[in-house]
């Protein structure tokens, strides 16, 4: 099989499951959650984090491998730099909500705790850059924004 295929498809895959643990961890996310649930919450954090990081590495490796696209197809197209940038975003902001989980799973699991209100909108505002960055993919695809 082709390594571009295979790259492409880990690229879908990991893009399907960051979809997936975010919109799931936006509709377990409760303003009070026992210690068990937040258990629950970091593990959905950690499948998002591991479709990241392999999201990233199969898209640095389209990119820069020169596998398919030239990369120059890439670098010089403005939609690609503001899709990647969204997707940078998306990962600064998952830090706080990360950190709130993994410090707070721990302990009584029947212990309730508060999550703070900026969680909700930091896991919000993620899902909207996630939503546009498909967007961004077909214009891109398209060639739109390339400059030469």
């Amino acid at each position: 099989m082709n390594i571009e295929i295979l790259l492409r498809y880990a690229h879908f895959i990991s893009i399907f499951t960051i979809v997936g643990s975010l919109i799931s961890g936006h509709l377990l996310l409760k303003k009070e959650m026992t210690r068990l649930e937040i258990s629950r919450l970091a593990r959905i954090d950690a499948v998002y984090g591991i479709a990241a990081i392999s999201l990233l590495a199969a898209g640095l490796t389209l990119w820069l491998g020169g596998i398919g696209k030239p990369t120059v197809f890439y670098t010089k197209n403005w939609i690609f730099h503001t899709k990647l940038t969204c997707f940078i975003f998306i990962g600064l902001l998952s830090i706080y909500p990360t950190m709130f989980f993994i410090k707070n799973r721990k302990g009584n699991p029947t212990e309730i705790v508060r999550t703070p209100q900026l969680i909700f909108w930091m896991l919000r505002f993620e899902l909207l850059l996630l939503f546009i960055i498909p967007l961004l993919a077909g214009l891109m695809a398209k060639g739109i924004g390339l400059y030469i």
